[in-house]
């Protein structure tokens, strides 16, 4: 894949972004990409995230010889109380105010998670293309953006983040994954973000008996637009993938269900697969029928 930026990455707008943040970038990429991955803080992300973009548009240089550590706790352990997820709260009846605002936290904290994970494939992986690190980078602006429309219903709903304990695994298999970018790619793009795309129809359709309600319509329109963006992102994930099997020799389909063997991924299939949506991502049919799907047609 060649490395080289399309027209459309420069015509971001970050015009707020400070002279300090852009020093810091520009005398530490991998630093500022640590920081961000550490905070807790939306606005902080959102702030170097931006920079961090603009400082790759830019076509400085990023720093050699740089050694990624791996996390401990993810950065909403200083938020939210972290426990397993048998222990996280049911949810309730999506017609009533807390029934309907303990989703949107559930769905508040996935979109964080995406954050620091589209971060920590540009952090971890630093021996990767410069259109990579682009792509990620966008990808986690993206989901800044998700973030802070389902926290807005969420405080109209008379919450924040954190009100609800949160589980860890998405960070726990993103560690997991940090010596290989083939699994990272593997696992986090195209396995876990994928079945984000099996899981918001459902969602969405559960809601439809309560269109009435205001929030629920802007839940719904906020899943209409985190589908439609993360079926790219899912493809960018894909895009990767491909990209890494064919610089080391490997078949893709094959490569890619042997590798959900090794993280023992492959037991937990959806039963309401998106073949469509997952096609669209670059998914090849074989590989959707032996993931569970009912039915494929290329």
């Amino acid at each position: 894949m060649e490395d080289k930026l399309p027209t459309s990455y420069f015509l971001l707008n970050t015009s707020h972004i400070t002279q300090n943040i852009r020093y810091n970038i520009f005398m530490n990429f991998y630093s500022e990409c640590k920081r961000v991955l550490e905070t807790p803080d939306i606005e902080t992300k959102s702030d170097i995230i931006d920079a961090l973009i603009a400082h790759v548009e830019s076509g400085e240089s990023v720093p050699d010889g740089f050694v990624p550590v791996v996390f401990d706790t993810p950065s909403y352990a200083s938020t939210a109380k972290v426990v397993p997820p048998r222990d996280l709260p049911k949810r309730r009846d999506f017609g009533t105010q807390e029934g309907l605002a303990t989703l949107v936290h559930s769905i508040t904290h996935i979109e964080l998670s995406a954050i620091d994970l589209a971060l920590d494939a540009v952090y971890r992986f630093p021996q990767m293309p410069t259109a990579y690190r682009l792509d990620w980078l966008v990808v986690a602006q993206d989901e800044v953006r998700h973030f802070r429309m389902l926290h807005t219903v969420l405080e109209r709903l008379g919450h924040r983040y954190g009100d609800w304990p949160v589980h860890s695994g998405l960070f726990e298999m993103s560690m997991k994954t940090a010596g290989d970018v083939l699994n990272r790619m593997a696992v986090i793009p195209r396995y876990f973000e994928a079945g984000g795309l099996d899981v918001n129809p459902q969602i969405a359709a559960k809601l439809q008996p309560h269109r009435g309600n205001s929030d629920v319509e802007e839940v719904i329109e906020a899943l209409g637009v985190i589908e439609t963006e993360e079926i790219d992102h899912v493809r960018k994930g894909d895009r990767w993938f491909r990209w890494l099997c064919s610089e080391r020799g490997l078949e893709v389909s094959e490569t890619f269900l042997s590798i959900l063997d090794r993280y023992n991924l492959r037991s937990h299939q959806r039963p309401h697969m998106n073949v469509t949506a997952r096609k669209e991502a670059g998914f090849a049919c074989d590989e959707l029928l032996e993931l569970g799907a009912v039915e494929c047609r290329d």
